[in-house]
Parts: structure tokens; C-alpha cells; sequence
């Protein structure tokens, strides 16, 4: 079994926008009010609601440098900082905001993981 991570958003339709068209996030399971999505072996889901959850960090891990580069490039002005290396937990990495004003981070491992 797998898990589903949920938050609440009232910019449901801007959330899951961001999430397939600029993270590549596919929607897996439509719900009434709540979309689930799906990236890599990751599940996660929004829900129309009165308030929004903007706590948390949504970690999205790619295979290469590169690769990192590239979503930089894709997110544009949503990423706060350029990629770089972060020593303390071999990655390489940066941050980006959603439409909610979540904390995105991508990054990629620069060390072997078996992923």
C-alpha cells in the first residue's frame, strides 16, 4: 500500500494547474472537492476548502543535475534561489513556491540512492 499526502487550498484549480502543467504531476483520482496527483511514487491531493495548509515542504527528486537545472528554467519566477549544492545533505537543490505559497523544493542526491 501506498500513501496520499492532503492539504487544503482555496486555489484548488491554480494548485493542480502548477502541479501537472509546470511539475509534470499527473492527476490520478478526482474526487467531488479534492484532486489527487501523482509524481513518480509519490501521491498527493488538494481539497477545495476555506482555509489553506501552506505548511510542509513538497520534495520533488530528479536523477540529475540537469534535470534540476531544467525545472529551475520550468517554475521561473515561482523559485526563490538558484540551484546549488547543499553539502550537509550531498544534494543538489533549491526552493520554489506554489500558488498557495507552499515550500517546493526539487532537488536531486549527489550520491548513489536507490530510489
Amino acid at each position: 500500500m501506498s500513501g496520499i499526502v492532503f492539504f487544503r487550498t482555496e486555489r484548488q484549480d491554480s494548485v493542480v494547474e502548477f502541479y501537472t502543467e509546470t511539475v509534470g504531476a499527473e492527476v490520478w483520482l478526482e474526487q467531488p472537492d479534492c484532486t489527487v496527483l501523482k509524481h513518480g511514487n509519490m501521491l498527493f491531493g488538494f481539497c477545495d476548502r476555506d482555509a489553506t495548509d501552506d505548511c510542509g515542504i513538497l520534495t520533488f527528486v530528479y536523477d540529475s543535475r540537469a534535470e534540476v537545472d531544467e525545472m529551475h528554467a520550468t517554475v521561473g519566477d515561482a523559485a526563490r534561489e538558484e540551484p546549488h549544492e547543499n553539502e550537509r545533505y550531498d544534494i543538489y537543490q533549491f526552493f520554489a513556491d506554489d500558488p498557495d505559497g507552499r515550500t517546493v523544493e526539487f532537488q536531486a542526491f549527489l550520491h548513489p540512492v536507490d530510489l
